[in-house]
């Protein structure tokens, strides 16, 4: 036993930890400095490959999101009088969160991986991108979200129809405030998760935390849909309501569809003042 006392001793003294962890970590100097805001217009970028390559991304992104969950709501749909040869709504709200996951992992060095205009809103508010880019992020995640839905229709066209298309709404048994209630706070943990995910400083300062940014966002998005989809089907993502709410095209899909919109911004505007002001202290930092 002293024999091993003593290897434990050597060792704690060789391998001494090299970083403190918590409260204490972020006391550390560390090489971190803030980064300038992005202009609100900057129409130099349009002229520019990688401004149009990173909306081509955010478009197909958003294409193969819209594709495989609607599907998926779709293939659970055809099995409801069967659930046990069903994913159910667990396997929904995995196909949602799991498809964020890749997506984010895929496109996040080229566009940042949004692929919901709720997370480029919370970004332009924070003054991450500039409003030329965040318009043309919204506008082709819309157009990749309606194609999406449109290829899915085009299966089975008369399922999709008598079926919902996967489109939200806020289901029986809930008020309009109910749903709206849910795609806010529902929101707000998406696109707080995306700050926090993506957060540079936090790089910086818990370097010896792996953190893999897809991994918590598809996540988040995973835990949401659990969470409401017995609400609202669970938009979060205006693209994703709009895309499937034009290809099915009936009138109770635009009914609440304000509500997929409404909800969803103002959750990302919460989220990006929550972790702006609050977290990040950013408005009382003194400028060099």
């Amino acid at each position: 036993m002293e024999g091993k006392e003593e290897d434990v001793r050597l060792g704690a003294n060789k391998f001494s930890e090299r970083q403190p962890i918590g409260t204490a970590a972020q006391c550390q100097d560390k090489d971190y400095t803030e980064p300038p805001a992005a202009p609100l217009f900057e129409p130099e970028e349009i002229k520019s490959w990688s401004f149009w390559r990173a909306g081509i991304a955010e478009f197909m992104a958003t294409f193969l999101f819209l594709y495989i969950t609607i599907l998926t709501v779709m293939g659970v749909n055809r099995s409801s009088k069967n659930l046990c040869a069903t994913v159910g709504i667990q396997g929904i709200a995995w196909a949602f969160g799991g498809m964020i996951f890749a997506l984010v992992y895929c496109t996040a060095g080229i566009s940042g991986g949004h692929i919901n205009p709720a997370v480029t809103f919370g970004m332009l508010l924070a003054r991450k991108l500039s409003l030329t880019r965040a318009l043309f992020y919204m506008v082709m995640q819309c157009l990749g979200a309606i194609c999406g839905a449109g290829v899915v229709k085009g299966y089975q066209r008369t399922f999709y129809e008598t079926n919902g298309g996967g489109a939200n709404v806020v289901n029986p048994g809930y008020t309009k405030g109910d749903g709206l209630g849910a795609e806010i706070v529902g929101t707000f943990v998406l696109v707080y998760t995306v700050f926090s995910a993506t957060d540079a400083k936090r790089s910086a300062r818990d370097s010896h935390v792996p953190i893999l940014a897809p991994l918590p966002i598809g996540f988040a998005v995973f835990l949401v849909h659990l969470a409401t989809i017995p609400i609202t089907g669970t938009g979060i993502n205006p693209a994703r309501s709009l895309g499937a709410a034009i290809i099915y095209n009936k009138a109770h899909a635009w009914h609440d569809h304000w509500i997929f919109w409404v909800g969803p911004f103002v959750g990302a505007g919460l989220a990006a003042l929550y972790h702006q002001i609050v977290i990040r202290a950013i408005p009382f930092k003194s400028r060099p």
